[in-house]
């Protein structure tokens, strides 16, 4: 499975873990990916992962809810 967000396309970084007496171990750095359900400008509903940035940028659209 691919981290890497639908909309901004934000990925894994690598960088160092740092221990108390300073060693340097290689680790990733995670996007905080959430699936979302996103409504495209055609009016279709998709499951996307969105990374919480653009979720909370308004970059993805959610869905009006229908009530029976």
């Amino acid at each position: 499975m691919s981290q890497v967000c639908d909309i901004c396309g934000k990925g894994p970084q690598s960088g160092n873990s740092v221990s108390h007496s300073h060693i340097k171990t290689k680790r990733r750095f995670m996007p905080n990916l959430q699936k979302v359900r996103h409504q495209e400008p055609s009016g279709e509903v998709k499951t996307i992962k969105a990374c919480t940035r653009c979720i909370r940028n308004g970059a993805v659209v959610k869905p009006a809810v229908k009530k029976a």
